[in-house]
């Protein structure tokens, strides 16, 4: 047996032997560049102590990975298709790996962010690649069983994200969640050469160079925008970003629309399957991670689990998409990806709806059954999304229809923490206005207590502490007058901080049914938006036939353009 796979796929005269193996590494890839932001949730209060860092340099550290992540995917994508797919992984894991190294070296806010923003890099080399490597190397026939699986990982990594840095976090400071990365992508760039069949475009045009650019200029602008304007304020920069962005995205479809050989066809979004399930993605991911966001800071400020129970309370999601993409699987050959992707996305939907009964007499156990209820649609609706867009694009844009998948992904993603994260802050604030109405709390209390529910706990903290202060002082006291009265000062703030923290959690229960309410109505109106564009089972089947002639007629003209170019 050889060390290293060399043989490409494309020279394969039969179905790659060891394809389930190269899936293996494929998947554990995708895992840990999934991990890199669910762990983060956890470690952030360790991270925030330890560095100083002020709630904008912490929005930062999560998001300085989304940025390039997002808007170097379709470029990068179309790279790999050309040159290699398989050197794209490596350079990405090897990229990824060296700033997760960095990551856990810096002292400051800025050596974080700039750490995650090399490991977005690294993301946006290796995402595309996972998609475009699996649809090379598994035949048609089992591809959608492939693609399950791959989906299915990125449910695990969700779930596992906060296990996995909890876990870490009980014996090990913040920058432990960053090393974890590093022995997992050395053995995976081991599985990729060991495993996985190198593989390029057989008949590759030029690359075009200009079209991926202005992508990255509107994908990457329209991100700073939704991650700098909800939470900042719509000042110069938020603002100069949404122009850019609006510009850029013109310019881009225009170029596009007039170009030979496009970076991306954006002519396949008037097929109703391939912009249905784009869609889909995107608003199930603005759902997934909006509620996400909110899950993980209820379980751990507001029911007080530390960073691994929270992890090991997120495992009913992750349990929950094993077993939707099981149910994919024997679904959607059946009745149709139409019903399958709708019904994930009503179950989707049903779980927000669940999660707006929450109040601030609620456990864990009030959360169990929105979790599952989330993890089953998880795997019953983007399996069939993802293998509908990948298989919209002939074998020499593999990496480019990776890339469009991961982008809707990852747009969607930015989306639902920026929106529901918005509604939940501007819920949050007024709720514990209101009810601190009428106390002796002062304004410049109640402001820093608004800013978060860490903020807002952290607030009543301070009030307890002064009150055991008086306490202890009161012990202390030689005059029996002055000790009453020290006394019943600190049995008056000691209420006091019972009822602040009460007014805190209180008011972030309700902001997260409100803000699940909101939610739920985004992704309802969705569903039925999917509904419509999604073909039923017979027009899909019309389709995919049409798309596979002009896949054929693609591939054609590629050959007959690679014959011209060398006869000339």
């Amino acid at each position: 047996m050889r060390l290293v796979m060399n043989e490409p796929v494309e020279r394969m005269d039969r179905p790659y032997a060891r394809r389930w193996w190269a899936l293996l590494v494929l998947c554990l890839s995708l895992l840990i560049i999934v991990m890199a932001n669910t762990a983060l949730t956890v470690a952030a209060p360790d991270m925030t102590q330890d560095l100083g860092l002020s709630s904008a340099d912490l929005q930062w550290v999560i998001d300085g990975y989304t940025v390039p992540y997002a808007a170097l995917m379709l470029l990068l994508g179309a790279i790999g298709d050309k040159y290699s797919r398989r050197g794209a992984l490596v350079l990405g894991l090897v990229v990824f790996g060296g700033g997760a190294v960095a990551g856990s070296l810096v002292d400051s806010s800025t050596g974080v962010i700039a750490a995650r923003a090399v490991m977005g890099v690294g993301a946006a080399l290796i995402m595309p690649a996972t998609l475009s490597l699996l649809a090379a190397t598994f035949p048609r026939a089992e591809r959608a069983k492939a693609i399950t699986l791959w989906t299915a990982t990125a449910g695990l990594a969700i779930a596992a994200g906060p296990l996995v840095a909890g876990a870490l976090l009980q014996n090990h400071g913040w920058s432990s969640t960053f090393l974890i990365n590093v022995p997992i992508a050395v053995v995976a760039v081991i599985g990729t050469f060991v495993l996985v069949p190198p593989s390029r475009a057989a008949h590759h045009h030029r690359i075009d160079y200009v079209g991926g650019l202005l992508s990255v200029v509107w994908i990457g602008s329209l991100v700073y925008m939704i991650i700098e304007g909800p939470h900042f304020g719509w000042g110069v920069k938020a603002v100069t970003a949404a122009v850019a962005a609006g510009v850029g995205f013109v310019l881009f479809i225009g170029w596009e629309l007039r170009h030979p050989r496009p970076v991306l066809d954006v002519r396949r979004f008037a097929h109703r399957r391939f912009a249905g399930s784009n869609l889909a993605v995107a608003l199930f991911f603005l759902a997934v991670f909006g509620a996400f966001y909110y899950l993980t800071q209820h379980l751990q400020f507001v029911l007080g689990y530390d960073a691994l129970d929270t992890g090991v309370r997120m495992l009913p999601l992750a349990g929950a998409v094993f077993a939707g993409s099981a149910l994919t699987g024997y679904l959607t050959p059946r009745v149709g990806m139409k019903i399958t992707v709708t019904a994930g996305m009503v179950g989707g939907t049903a779980a927000l709806a669940l999660l707006t009964r929450v109040d601030a007499a609620s456990s864990y156990g009030d959360f169990v059954l929105p979790l599952v209820i989330l993890g089953l649609a998880i795997g019953l609706a983007l399996s069939p999304c993802t293998d509908a867009i990948m298989g919209a694009f002939p074998e020499s844009e593999l990496g480019v229809g990776g890339a469009v998948n991961d982008t809707s992904l990852e747009l969607g993603g930015s989306l639902g923490i920026a929106i529901l994260g918005s509604v939940l802050a501007g819920s949050y604030s007024s709720h514990l206005s209101d009810a601190t109405a009428g106390s002796k709390l002062p304004a410049s209390a109640l402001s820093q207590a608004q800013d978060s529910v860490g903020a807002g706990y952290a607030v009543a903290r301070g009030i307890g502490d002064k009150a055991r202060q008086l306490g202890e002082q009161a012990g202390q006291s030689g005059s029996s007058e002055q000790a009453a009265q020290l006394k019943a000062q600190s049995g008056e703030l000691a209420h006091g901080a019972r009822q602040m923290a009460d007014a805190v959690g209180s008011a972030f229960a309700d902001s997260v049914a409100h803000t699940s309410l909101v939610g739920a109505v985004v992704l309802g109106v969705g569903t039925v938006l999917v509904g419509v564009l999604l073909p039923r089972k017979e027009a899909a089947v019309r389709e995919d036939a049409e798309e596979q002639e002009r896949k054929q007629e693609e591939g054609r003209e590629q050959e007959e353009g690679l014959v011209d170019s060398e006869a000339r």
